[in-house]
C-alpha cells in the first residue's frame, strides 16, 4: 500500500488510533520529555521514551522514575521496555497498567555490549523462542494489570533488526513469533546489530517483514528528511516511519513529512534563526524538567546537532563543553542569535 492509499486508511496500533504515520523514535540518552514535546509540537503522532529497565522497575532503581515522567501536552507516549525474563517482563507490564503511556514497547534492537551481554536488547533475536515467551508474558502482564484497575490493555509492540549478523537474518521469524504471542505491532531497524549504525539500511528486509505480518510493520532506518519518510512508506508498505537520527537538531522533520504525506508542498527549511530559538526553547524546557545541572551537561550534545552547518556557531560548539551554569549557556545563544 502507497502512501496514498494509506491516507484514506485508519492509522491504528492495537486499540491506539493516531493522527499520521510518523512516530519519534525511542534513543537513549535523549528521547527525554522535552525532545518528545518538541516532536509532538512539529507533527509526530507518537513518541517513545528512552529505555526503561524492567529489572530496574522491579527493584525500585531511582532513575527509573524520571524516565516515566510524561507531560500532558506531549501524548500519545509509548514506554520502551527492556529485559530478557518473561516474569520480569509481566511485572513490568503489570506494573505499568495504571500509567500514562498509550502503549508498551519492547527492545529487541539495542546494539550496546552491555545490554546484549545481559541477553537483552539485541541479543534476543537469537532466541526466536525466547521472542514469544517475552511477549507473551507482557501481554498476560498488560491485560492482568488492566483488569485490576478497570481498564482496557494497553498494545504491546517490539522494534527489532533485520538480524544479529548478516549471515543471520531472521527479521520475519521474529516478527512472526512476536505476531503469535500477542503483539499489536513490530517496529523494524533496517540493520543489523553487527552494523550497530553504519552501513545503509536495508529496506527490503522491512518489506519481506511487512508482506509477512498481519499487524502493523513500523519501517525505521536511513530518514533524514520529509522525503525519505515517504520513500520508505512507499518501498516497503509499512504503516507508520519511525524517525530517529532524522530528528536529532531536527524536529522541523515531522512537519515535513507530515505536508508531504497530505500531499501538500513541504515547508522551506528552517532558517538559522528559528534553529537557535527552538534550541533555548529546549534548554529552557530540559532545566524545567532536569535542574540547572544536568540540563547543562546534556545540552551540549543537543547544540551539536541544532547548530551543525549554521555560520558562525563553531565557537559556541566548542564553548558549551566547558560551560557548568544555565545563564552562561543562555548567553552563549543570545550572542549567536544576535549575529546570524
Amino acid at each position: 500500500m502507497t502512501a496514498e492509499e494509506k491516507r484514506n486508511t485508519a492509522l491504528k496500533i492495537g486499540s491506539v488510533e493516531l493522527e499520521s504515520p510518523f512516530l519519534l523514535a525511542p534513543l537513549a540518552g535523549i528521547t527525554d520529555a522535552p525532545m518528545r514535546r518538541i516532536a509532538r509540537q512539529m507533527g509526530a503522532a507518537l513518541t517513545y521514551s528512552e529505555m526503561v529497565s524492567g529489572k530496574g522497575l522491579m527493584y525500585g532503581d531511582k532513575n527509573t522514575e524520571r524516565l516515566l515522567a510524561i507531560y500532558d501536552d506531549e501524548k500519545p507516549v509509548a514506554y520502551q521496555i527492556f529485559g530478557c525474563e518473561p516474569k520480569v517482563m509481566e511485572y513490568t507490564a503489570r506494573t505499568l497498567a495504571a500509567r500514562e503511556n498509550a502503549l508498551l514497547d519492547i527492545n529487541m534492537g539495542c546494539p550496546v555490549p552491555k545490554i546484549v551481554k545481559n541477553g537483552e536488547g539485541s541479543a534476543l533475536m537469537k532466541n526466536p523462542d525466547l521472542v514469544y515467551d517475552v511477549v507473551c508474558a507482557a501481554v498476560r502482564g498488560a491485560e492482568r494489570g488492566a483488569r485490576e484497575i478497570g481498564a482496557a490493555p494497553k498494545p504491546v509492540t517490539i522494534k527489532t533488526r533485520i538480524g544479529f549478523t548478516a549471515d543471520t537474518l531472521n527479521a520475519v521469524e521474529i516478527a512472526k513469533a512476536a505476531e503469535a504471542a500477542g503483539a499489536a505491532a513490530v517496529a523494524v531497524h533496517g540493520r543489523t546489530r553487527e552494523q550497530y549504525y553504519s552501513g545503509k539500511a536495508d529496506w527490503q528486509e522491512i518489506a519481506k517483514v511487512k508482506s509477512a505480518l498481519r499487524v502493523p510493520v513500523i519501517g525505521n532506518g536511513d530518514v533524514f528528511t520529509g522525503e525519505d519518510a515517504m520513500a520508505i512508506i512507499n518501498e516497503t508498505g509499512c504503516d507508520f516511519v519511525m524517525i530517529a537520527r532524522g530528528a536529532l537538531g531536527n524536529p522541523w522533520i515531522f512537519r515535513d513529512a507530515l505536508a508531504l504525506y497530505r500531499g501538500e508542498e513541504k515547508p522551506s527549511a528552517p532558517s538559522a534563526n528559528e534553529r537557535i530559538k527552538m534550541l533555548m526553547h529546549h534548554f529552557d524546557d530540559l532545566q524545567a524538567f532536569k535542574g540547572e545541572y544536568a540540563a547543562v551537561r546534556e545540552m551540549r550534545k543537543q547544540v551539536g546537532w541544532y547548530l551543525k552547518g549554521i555560520r558562525g556557531s563553531a565557537d559556541v560548539r566548542r564553548r558549551v563543553n566547558s560551560i557548568t551554569d544555565a545563564s552562561a549557556m543562555q548567553i552563549a545563544f543570545a550572542e549567536l542569535l544576535g549575529r546570524v
